[in-house]
């Protein structure tokens, strides 16, 4: 029998409305109870096709449903919303110690999961995550400035990306080099999300003592060890509701890996020194410029570890892959730079343009911005020249003695232009699929030609 008329806070005309799905009448009548004491209408409801047909007629704020339904699987409930109503979060109920169909939910676009038995805490705090949920506005944004400067596909992909990653609870495994904005992507998820009233936790995996990394992470007892003077709360205790950013996750070496492992799964850390665990509430985000996948054939980084952080992965692209965006990204860090020393912001020349458009900036933004910044304090006039950014060819690997023989720019047109003959030659002369090769955009592969005079 269907409890979902049952009960009605008085008074609640404009209460929020959750679809509970799950073929069980006693966890259908405690999620309805738990969710009436919260103020929210609940309908509950036993199979998928009457899912459905809810879902059809009623508009609903969330949806909670079990993994296992007698005629189908919660993955189709949960991939039929993602195509019919893409901004109604759900929530699954899977099976103890079920972290593969956790993952697998996750990866269908589930916004959390909550294993069984329901622990009451934590089923309450995924329902304000998921009623806190920003909503979508019809440009597909989820509010306010992305933060994310630039306009090439590239970037506008990862902006979109973010966005939808935003109102998921699912693990974020973000890739790209060193200097790429790997820090900034995680901070965007998080202030875009349900978490971002609550604590933003960057953590640099390679810089903390293999000896101190538990304690670190999980936090100690009065008496631990000796210096523990006092308790101390861990990493995943000051980030409890928000977000826990890993940053070179890969230099965790694997016995902590384990341990990581399991407070990920268990959503429970055990301080050092304590007897009893403590639930946490925390999405995890993990950064890396090294290859995970390679680093698991290598038996340096578990696989199990890496199959539950890599659900959703988001690559972020290189400053050389997007390099129409250059101008934009120069101008707005000079202009900061300039406001905190107290300076008029000078102009970039066209050539100075030029020059930081051809540079294949390895470091990313982030050497962008210290090119910018050493340009700004030893500048000859009142504007930023070519020779103000000193970009040494030293600085690329092989290419020093090759440059010796003319200017910077000289030598980065040839390299730029026997790129582009390269990738006609191999396109059959066809510039659409030679930009594909290159990693640009028609447009760019277009004013590069141009530029170096190659469209006679």
């Amino acid at each position: 029998m269907s409890l979902k008329n049952e009960r009605r806070p008085r008074g609640r005309g404009d209460a929020k409305r959750v679809l509970v799905v799950d073929d069980e009448a006693d966890i259908r009548e405690l999620l309805d109870l738990t969710l009436a004491r919260m103020g929210l209408l609940a309908d509950c409801v036993g199979s998928l096709a009457e899912a459905r047909r809810m879902l059809a007629s009623q508009r609903y704020q969330l949806c909670l449903t079990d993994m296992r339904l007698p005629d189908g699987e919660g993955l189709e409930l949960v991939r039929h919303i993602a195509d019919t109503v893409a901004d109604l979060p759900v929530a699954v109920i899977t099976a103890h110690g079920s972290a593969e169909n956790a993952v697998s939910a996750l990866k269908a676009g589930a916004f959390d999961y909550i294993a069984k038995p329901v622990s009451l805490e934590q089923l309450r705090g995924m329902v304000k995550s998921a009623l806190e949920l920003p909503s979508s506005d019809p440009t597909g944004e989820t509010g306010g400035e992305s933060g994310l400067l630039g306009e090439s596909p590239a970037i506008e992909q990862v902006r979109k990306l973010i966005d939808r990653v935003a109102r998921s609870q699912a693990p974020v495994h973000i890739t790209g080099e060193s200097g790429s904005g790997k820090e900034l992507a995680a901070r965007l998820i998080h202030n875009l999300g349900a978490r971002r009233s609550r604590a933003f936790v960057p953590v640099n995996c390679g810089a903390i003592p293999e000896n101190l990394m538990e304690s670190e992470f999980f936090g100690y007892r009065k008496g631990a060890f000796t210096g523990a003077s006092d308790d101390r709360e861990g990493f995943f205790h000051v980030a409890d509701g928000g977000t826990l950013f890993l940053d070179e996750v890969a230099e965790l070496p694997l016995t902590m890996q384990v341990k990581l492992l399991r407070a990920i799964q268990e959503k429970r850390v055990r301080k050092v020194g304590a007897t009893s665990e403590e639930a946490v509430d925390v999405r995890v985000i993990c950064a890396t410029h090294q290859d995970l996948k390679m680093l698991v054939e290598q038996g340096r980084f578990r696989q199990d570890l890496f199959y539950r952080l890599n659900v959703i992965e988001l690559r972020m692209p290189a400053l050389r892959e997007c390099c129409e965006d250059i101008p934009m990204l120069a101008r707005h860090i000079l202009d900061r730079l300039a406001r905190d020393a107290g300076l008029t912001s000078p102009p970039l020349t066209a050539p100075a343009l030029e020059a930081l458009q051809g540079y294949p900036f390895p470091g990313n933004v982030r050497e962008l911005e210290n090119v910018l910044e050493r340009a700004l304090a030893l500048m000859a006039d009142n504007c930023i020249d070519v020779a103000d950014l000193n970009l040494s060819p030293s600085q690329l690997p092989g290419l020093a003695a090759n440059a010796a023989g003319g200017s910077l720019q000289d030598h980065l047109d040839q390299v730029e232009r026997q790129a582009i003959l390269d990738a006609l030659k191999q396109s059959n002369n066809n510039r659409t699929a030679a930009a594909r090769l290159l990693g640009v955009t028609f447009r760019s592969l277009r004013y590069r030609m141009a530029r170096l005079g190659m469209n006679e």
